[in-house]
């Protein structure tokens, strides 16, 4: 489903002449090409489901946004701005980011639903948010709501 839409919005990038777009998600394709030779099997030929799809661009953004960091510390905001651009581009095939309300929800109900009372369990509760909210959540920024809420 979400390859399908990649292609096709590769498709339409080129009718566009959109260089930008287009340059992006060949870069989104190549990662998830490399990514479905990785998972390959003797038994499975398949590509990889649309949950590790979403995290693979998830990991894309947050690699992007370390290097606008990077960039504008040394005054680079030429290539800052391209990174963002990308950003923008990858958004596109994300679902709706959860806001912090929903977040905060998201990890209570997390926590209740694995029983968990300590630190010790957050390895559980981040497994359930990852498997429930691929694509939807930040799981940076999770992780440390799971961690304030489990202190105390």
């Amino acid at each position: 489903m979400l390859r399908d839409k990649l292609n096709e919005a590769m498709k339409d990038a080129m009718r566009a002449r959109d260089t930008a777009a287009l340059g992006t998600i060949r870069m989104i394709l190549a990662k998830l090409k490399e990514i479905d030779i990785a998972s390959r099997t003797e038994a499975s030929r398949e590509g990889v489901a649309d949950d590790r799809i979403l995290s693979m661009m998830q990991g894309m953004i947050k690699q992007r946004n370390e290097s606008i960091a990077l960039y504008e510390k040394g005054n680079r905001a030429d290539l800052a701005d391209k990174e963002k651009a990308e950003i923008a581009v990858i958004e596109r095939f994300l679902p709706q980011q959860m806001d912090e309300a929903a977040v905060q929800a998201a990890v209570s109900d997390a926590i209740k639903t694995a029983g968990a009372t300590s630190i010790k369990d957050m390895g559980g509760v981040m497994a359930a948010l990852k498997a429930k909210f691929a694509g939807q959540m930040d799981f940076a920024k999770a992780s440390t709501v799971v961690k304030k809420t489990l202190a105390g």
